[in-house]
């Protein structure tokens, strides 16, 4: 998928956020709704194509005048360099967890860019801020832990067998079975080493979210249909 028009979502959606307005009232009077969901997945999930039909169905559902619900996912990283003033350069240290800890302290004793602890205090800062700002959907780098205090942020998690993430990432990517394979073991290794380098946690751990959905048996849209149905129905302690 192009990269353009994300960005320009993206930026579409952080100009609607500052206007100026009574914005700490309409906060406050959205308090007890969910405002943001995260997305956590196994690679090959589909998290991608459920974020984007997500986003539509809740703008769909929502007020005419509200802010257009956006995703953030690998336009996150041009988001965090934009709020840190950082050169574009740093793009290629940011993947989740794709540069190994040696490369990063030799990268670092050299000079050559930021420590990665720091990228990732800054990538939890700017997802923090958007989450806060609310219509947010944040697809991975551990969104549902750095949120995990705010009451208004829906956590949910994709998975699969490995079988069918095979089919789709061969179908989306057209690649052989061989290259999906390997994609989705050095994709899920590298996530689970971040979450449990930086927030100490186990990705796996279904007490991480509210929602775990295993997308062999329930398809794309109609986990977005779920997901906009739980997120729509209500806030946190909702019957």
């Amino acid at each position: 998928m192009n990269a353009e028009p994300r960005l320009e979502k993206c930026l579409t959606f952080i100009n609607c956020q500052l206007r100026p307005g009574d914005t700490k009232v309409k906060l406050a009077a959205r308090a007890t709704q969910w405002r943001t969901v995260t997305i956590s997945r196994q690679t090959g999930s589909g998290a991608h194509a459920v974020a984007e039909r997500l986003a539509e169905l809740l703008q769909a559902q929502g007020k005419k005048d509200s802010r257009p619900w956006t995703v953030f996912d690998r336009n996150l990283v041009e988001k965090v360099l934009e709020d840190h003033h950082l050169p574009a350069r740093m793009a290629k240290f940011m993947p989740e967890d794709r540069v190994s800890q040696m490369d990063d302290v030799l990268e670092d004793l050299c000079g050559l860019h930021p420590p990665s602890s720091t990228l990732v205090d800054k990538t939890a800062e700017t997802i923090r801020r958007l989450a806060e700002m609310g219509n947010v959907i944040l697809i991975g780098r551990g969104a549902n832990l750095i949120t995990s205090t705010l009451d208004y942020v829906f956590h949910v998690r994709l998975v699969g067998s490995l079988e069918k993430r095979i089919e789709y990432l061969q179908e989306i990517r057209q690649v052989g079975k061989k290259a999906a394979l390997e994609f989705i073991r050095v994709e899920d290794r590298g996530r689970e080493r971040y979450l449990n380098k930086y927030f100490g946690r186990d990705i796996d751990d279904p007490l991480l979210y509210h929602l775990v959905i295993n997308t062999d048996q329930i398809g794309h849209n109609q986990a977005a249909r779920l997901i906009a149905g739980m997120v729509l129905q209500g806030g946190p302690g909702s019957d």
